[in-house]
């Protein structure tokens, strides 16, 4: 996976889960990674909801970085079912969500 690690896409989904009190923490979080590991993250939920297939993660993430008009976590904050796209995603790619989501409990 290029541009971001495992790691911190888990440590979104699991703030995604607990959005209710967790939105101020991720926002954060999102907002400081730079604007390659923002654009990875919309391309990894980008391939889990369907519009993109993990070949054409060059394409996506092109795009992501191209159509980013509004700030990122704003972007994902307002997509629903966030968590399970971006696990879907990692999933798709061959890396499991679960086991990364466990390593930071």
């Amino acid at each position: 996976m290029e541009h971001i690690s495992a790691n911190k896409v888990a440590a979104v989904i699991v703030m995604a889960r607990e959005l209710g009190r967790a939105e101020g923490e991720m926002r954060g979080f999102i907002d400081r990674m730079d604007e390659e590991e923002q654009a990875a993250l919309v391309t990894i939920m980008w391939i889990g909801r369907g519009a993109f297939e993990v070949e054409e993660w060059a394409e996506a993430f092109k795009t992501a970085v191209n159509e980013a008009t509004t700030p990122t976590a704003d972007y994902l904050i307002g997509t629903p079912h966030l968590a399970d796209h971006l696990e879907a995603g990692l999933d798709a790619m061959g890396i499991s969500a679960v086991d990364e989501e466990n390593q930071l409990m």
